[in-house]
């Protein structure tokens, strides 16, 4: 008889996670998915989805209530740059994340599962090495002295040492990632919680050929994006190996956000002007350093960033079509 992996997505409901059910049935995985809501681009493929609100421990102890070879935990209360950097829901991001973390790492070392992946965040880097945007420093030992970019990234902080915590003193095995701005179809891409690429597709989307979109700050700010299917490639390569991070995962092609809106044009072949407005903007630069995932997964997402914007905005403008 074929022993099948079982596998509970934490966050399954949301854009990485949905995407992460796929992949891992893909790879024939039985696979229970809980969130507060469903996928909001179509039904959930996993075997079971339960709708739970992860803060509750009773509902921890109901989706985590037999073995299971891994778990993926991604669910928190995050968005893009115009949720978390207001300061407006520091509160509420905080304590439902910590909530959700709290419960699930213990109850998994409790039931002793074989892994739980723990997906980390950039916004944990230091504000003080990424003020240069052209030279920010984020490799995976400069998270120290710690001052994150917002309470999302402390939140993320003091997670990844729970983590590490249970791992040192129960041995839970434990892999954490620290995610560089994933985008793709199905994400986010309207509402407030969208991040930048989505943003911009929407915005070049929606607007009519020479004519303008507003860019927040003076658009020089850097960044790096990293396609879906190359961040579900490398949780699933780290889940495989023997490290347990943390270690990011992201591209290493640095981009201002002006480069980016010009990519978003160039692919919708509009002419359009950019008008700098007051908005969130965190850190100056950030870009992801890929040497501790080479060394030790012999691997790093290689991906352009044109490949993943050019599926991307096709999938918003498909969207922005159906709400005309």
């Amino acid at each position: 008889m074929v022993n099948i992996k079982k596998a509970l997505v934490c966050g399954a409901g949301g854009f990485i996670g949905s995407h992460l059910v796929k992949r891992l049935k893909k790879e024939g995985y039985w696979v229970r998915g809980v969130d507060l809501k469903n996928p909001d681009f179509g039904s959930s493929v996993a075997d079971e989805f339960i709708i739970g609100d992860l803060r509750e421990q009773s509902v921890c102890r109901g989706v985590l209530n037999e073995p299971f070879d891994e778990v993926y935990q991604l669910a928190a209360d995050m968005g893009g740059a115009g949720y978390i950097f207001t300061g407006e829901h520091d509160a509420d991001v905080m304590h439902n994340s910590a909530s959700i973390n709290l419960n699930i790492v213990d109850i998994a070392n409790k039931h002793k599962v074989g892994k739980i992946f723990y997906s980390s965040s950039a916004c944990i880097y230091p504000a003080y090495n990424q003020e240069d945007p052209n030279n920010p420093k984020c490799s995976e030992n400069s998270v120290y002295p710690a001052t994150p970019d917002s309470e999302y990234g402390w939140e993320k902080l003091f997670s990844e040492r729970l983590y590490l915590s249970y791992n040192r003193n129960y041995d839970l095995q434990i892999r954490i990632a620290r995610f560089h701005n994933i985008f793709g179809p199905e994400g986010t891409w309207k509402g407030g919680k969208e991040k930048a690429p989505a943003a911009l597709c929407r915005k070049v989307a929606e607007a009519q050929d020479g004519g303008e979109i507003e860019i927040w700050g003076d658009g020089g700010q850097t960044r790096s994006f990293l396609y879906i299917d190359e961040c579900l490639e490398g949780i699933r390569r780290l889940m495989d190996s023997n490290f347990t991070g943390p270690v990011n995962i992201g591209s290493d092609e640095m981009v201002t956000i002006n480069q980016l809106a010009e990519m978003v044009m160039g692919i919708a072949n509009k002419k359009l002007t950019l008008k700098y407005v007051t908005g969130p903007l965190g850190v100056r630069g950030r870009n992801s350093d890929n040497t501790l995932i080479k060394e030790k997964l012999k691997w790093a997402p290689s991906e352009l960033l044109q490949n993943g914007l050019e599926k991307t905005y096709a999938w918003i403008k498909e969207e922005v079509s159906k709400k005309l």
